[in-house]
């Protein structure tokens, strides 16, 4: 998410209480509770409340109209360029993950929101390598080009990098080793799994730890398959069933790995 980074203690850059509160409800699959925390007054708050609803629409398949309606919200702050093209950039990433979850079909919403983003979002704007990566999922899931995933997977990998992004980094990670074992280039995958879940660990992203065990598993020969599936396994009980995508890839050993559904 392009707003105040956290690191793996939970603090933030300037030692904010509230976004430390909001980033700890957020890593344990509290969204509304990190979300009721943000009063929507300015763009970037606004902004980041929309982000975190929908955020919890990919999760857990609930809170559609709690997303509409802060998308709205934040829709009617922007005042910049930047901001306009944040709030394009979630209202894309609502749209395809109803299209995803098979909610509606959004698909031509979702383009043309990222497509308005793109235009309005600077290529060297710390916001654009979030973009680049929600262009990359929706090129892999809707399009089915794994290519041009993988280009805007690797743009987006790199403008994270550049700015200093670590739970981004963990996304495009993982989505980029999901390319890799479809391809089966074991090693790569292998690699871009780990360096996913310990990115996640080292941030104590509880949420987003169990898809990178479940990811990880599908990789690995047994036992250790079964050990990191076990261990996805707990934590997506401890959390309550979250995400809500994952209890399929857990209750079943893939021969071919299932398609990356990818949140943020």
């Amino acid at each position: 998410m392009a707003y105040p980074a956290m690191s793996g203690t939970g603090t933030n850059a300037g030692n904010d209480p509230l976004q430390t509160a909001v980033w700890r409800l957020r890593s344990r699959a509290c969204w509304a509770d990190a979300a009721a925390l943000l009063e929507p007054r300015a763009a970037d708050t606004a902004l980041q409340r929309a982000a975190l609803l929908v955020e919890r629409c990919l999760y857990t398949e609930q809170g559609w109209e709690d997303a509409e309606d802060a998308l709205r919200t934040a829709e009617a702050l922007a005042q910049s360029d930047v901001e306009r093209g944040a709030a394009a950039c979630e209202r894309g990433q609502l749209a395809y993950a109803a299209t995803l979850l098979g909610v509606r079909d959004r698909a031509d919403e979702a383009r043309a929101a990222l497509g308005r983003a793109a235009a309005l979002i600077a290529p060297s704007a710390p916001a654009r390598a979030l973009l680049d990566y929600r262009r990359g999922l929706l090129a892999e899931n809707l399009a089915r080009s794994p290519q041009a995933a993988r280009a805007a997977y690797r743009r987006a990998h790199a403008g994270a990098t550049a700015h200093g992004d670590p739970l981004l980094l963990s996304f495009t990670w993982r989505h980029l080793a999901g390319l890799a074992l479809r391809d089966g280039e074991l090693a790569e995958a292998r690699h871009g799994f780990a360096e996913s879940l310990r990115i996640r660990e080292e941030l104590g992203y509880l949420v987003g730890t169990a898809p990178a065990l479940a990811s990880l598993a599908d990789a690995e020969t047994e036992p250790e398959a079964s050990r990191l599936r076990a261990e996805a396994g707990r934590l997506f009980r401890l959390l309550g069933g979250v995400p809500k995508w994952l209890a399929q890839q857990l209750t079943t050993a893939p021969t071919a790995p299932p398609p990356a559904v990818g949140a943020p």
